[in-house]
């Protein structure tokens, strides 16, 4: 989760719906938890499949909507994936991205040297930016060696 307490990152979030009028739900709080439990950006069609399995009668439009509006509201970020399904990040600090063009997966990575790129002048005049990220789209370890056994 993170790197936060399940109980402090559930404080967070009840604060966050309060700070935008949200009803904290018991399928918000299924939603949220399980995209900080993820290890992967997944899809809302990968989270539904995990959140309709403790509630079965929740809608996949349910699920696609709380996650767009976690998105909107800055409680996850959408990745950048072109052409493909949309993908949710939880974590929302500074970092960029791996994505492997083989298997699709989408790996973080931190570096200092990417944080402080430098934005051109003519970008700065035409174009407030609000963040940054470096996506480097290439070919995985386990993509690149198949037969490799991964300890």
């Amino acid at each position: 989760m993170q790197g936060k307490e399940p109980n402090t990152l559930l404080q967070d979030f009840i604060e966050k719906c309060q700070v935008h009028n949200l009803k904290v739900t018991p399928q918000r709080v299924a939603i949220y938890r399980e995209l900080f439990d993820s290890t992967e950006h997944p899809t809302v069609d990968a989270m539904f499949q995990v959140v309709k399995k403790k509630f079965p009668n929740i809608s996949y439009d349910t699920v696609s909507r709380t996650m767009l509006t976690f998105a909107e509201i800055g409680m996850v970020d959408l990745v950048e994936v072109y052409g493909g399904a949309k993908r949710f990040d939880p974590n929302v600090s500074n970092h960029h991205h791996l994505h492997c063009v083989s298997c699709g997966k989408i790996f973080d990575f931190h570096s200092d040297h990417y944080n402080n790129l430098e934005i051109p002048d003519d970008v700065r005049r035409a174009f407030t930016v609000l963040t940054s990220r470096v996506v480097l789209k290439g070919i995985c370890e386990k993509c690149s060696n198949p037969g490799k056994i991964s300890p």
